[in-house]
């Protein structure tokens, strides 16, 4: 019963409407607030050990029948409904409790048919039933499995779809170097596969876009610069890249392969080589994303032609101006959508700048921002190898994806939550079970967010980040970026994030107790 009343905290906790502690709020009533969650932390490991003991006790009554056990549950239940004073309060609660009993019966009154079984079974039967009990023990007797039936979890086969775009792009890469390579265009490196769909996660079927970044090296003859595009910042998050030629005497000499762009005459370059870079995709000196965006697009275009996968399936450009976007389509109607970025390295380090949109209403077209995208692919990896083999970081992910849409807190605001709670927590208290209340934390980060005006981004100055993840040297020395500065600067929406955190929570509300 103490068990029960645990888990009716629990869910109440995390969708009840509760006043948002905000800086009208005393500091009386935040500690108290803070004291209560640290209470119910504290509660749960204890409530959950009694769980599990009272549970071992129900299999050694063999005696109760499957009836006996349906007629005890609802007892309890109607005990709990007189006794809870909540149910007035926040009938919703309720009803995911009910859906949570139900499913619990259920897996309660299998088990005792079960251990009926195994006395007239063999011992050696017997031994191999207690090994896969003691496998499910841990999620035998919580609400997590319970919420991944209930939910209505997006149907996608990532690994299966990521592979065959993986397949395809690097086809088209063996074409593209071969169409490139008597050229002066940026030398194309290997993809690397970024974005929510490669880390897992994409949180609707019908919005996956399977997003590569394509690193760019100079060509022949050139070089490439990262300028800060933002003066007295540090490290800067928009940069612009310097393309500047150098010479080739010496290996013109040596293998007289290319006339050096600097030290012969314009017309003998004009009639015997190619063009510089600076004459085909940069404006002025700075290499330009829209003109690559569009050079790449012809690239695809040109290469699909020869690919084996012209013969089966159907080719559609999207249009898109800073990166390369398109549909491959096969003959039953599935259907992939692919966007290709193009991007510079930042020194060996998993940083590089990009041709990513900007949240920016106008963004030119010689900036290239930071992009963390990389970094963030191998971060979930990392974890990946971590956590449990029923870890439900990646499901808690698809959540904060659902319930945002519509709001005014991006998907990326709620990535960073997430990880920087994946950070904290030890990847063990990631499992199925453990569900409910990741969610309660992951909000309750961004609620003290909020109070705060202040939520850090995950790399810069981040002295936690798992030392696989290369980062340029700055990025250790830099203070905090602060993703909420706005917040601090415009009362109005500060007020505005406070609303819709509150409509977080309500949305959080109907999709545990409806699933969808």
């Amino acid at each position: 019963m103490a068990a029960m009343g645990f888990f009716a905290r629990v869910v109440l906790s995390i969708i009840s409407k509760a006043q948002m502690v905000g800086d009208e709020l005393d500091e009386a009533t935040r500690e108290r607030m803070q004291q209560r969650e640290e209470h119910l932390s504290r509660e749960m490991t204890r409530l959950l050990q009694e769980l599990e003991q009272r549970t071992q006790e129900q299999n050694e009554l063999e005696q109760r029948t499957q009836e006996q056990n349906s007629f005890a549950w609802g007892a309890l239940l109607f005990a709990a409904l007189q006794q809870w004073q909540f149910w007035a309060l926040a009938g919703a609660t309720f009803l995911v409790l009910l859906f949570g009993l139900c499913w619990w019966l259920r897996k309660r009154s299998h088990e005792v048919d079960s251990s009926s079984d195994e006395e007239s079974s063999s011992s050696d039967r017997e031994q191999v039933e207690e090994e896969a009990e003691e496998e499910e023990s841990d999620s035998a007797n919580d609400l997590g499995r319970f919420f991944e039936e209930h939910i209505q979890w997006p149907v996608q086969n990532l690994a299966k779809d990521c592979q065959v775009v993986k397949d395809l792009v690097g086809n088209f890469v063996l074409v593209f170097r071969e169409i490139l390579s008597d050229s002066f265009f940026p030398v194309l490196q290997p993809a690397i596969e970024v974005g929510s769909a490669f880390e897992g996660w994409s949180p609707r079927e019908e919005d996956i876009i399977y997003r590569l970044l394509m690193p760019l090296k100079p060509p022949r003859g050139h070089a490439f610069h990262l300028e800060s595009g933002n003066k007295g910042e540090m490290p800067a998050r928009n940069f612009c890249v310097s393309v500047e030629l150098v010479c080739t005497c010496m290996r013109e000499q040596l293998a007289g392969e290319m006339l050096c762009f600097l030290h012969h005459p314009e017309e003998e370059l004009r009639r015997n080589q190619g063009p510089s870079l600076l004459h085909t995709l940069c404006t002025g000196s700075y290499l330009d994303v829209q003109k690559t965006a569009r050079w790449f697009y012809q690239l695809v275009k040109a290469a699909w032609v020869v690919l084996p996968h012209s013969s089966t399936c159907c080719l559609t450009m999207l249009p898109s101006s800073r990166s390369c976007k398109f549909q491959v389509t096969k003959g039953n109607n599935k259907s992939h959508i692919i966007e290709m970025m193009f991007g510079v390295q930042q020194g060996n380090s998993d940083i590089f700048v990009s041709s990513q949109n900007t949240e920016a209403i106008f963004t030119p077209s010689t900036t290239w921002p930071e992009s963390y995208a990389v970094a963030e692919v191998k971060f979930f990896r990392h974890m990946a190898r971590q956590v449990p083999r029923d870890s439900f970081h990646l499901r808690c992910l698809q959540v904060c994806a659902r319930i945002v849409v519509g709001t005014g807190f991006s998907t990326y605001t709620l990535k960073t939550v997430v990880m920087h709670v994946l950070n904290t927590i030890p990847p063990s208290g990631w499992r199925r079970r453990d569900f409910l209340l990741r969610m309660q934390d992951i909000m309750r980060y961004l609620r003290g967010c909020l109070e705060e005006k202040r939520l850090d981004h995950f790399f810069l100055g981040n002295k936690r980040v798992p030392e696989e993840i290369i980062l340029p040297p700055a990025f250790q020395t830099a203070e905090p970026l602060n993703l909420f500065q706005h917040l601090v600067q415009d009362p109005a929406a500060h007020t505005k994030a406070v609303r819709e955190y509150m409509d977080l929570r309500e949305r959080l509300t109907r999709l545990l107790i409806y699933g969808c």
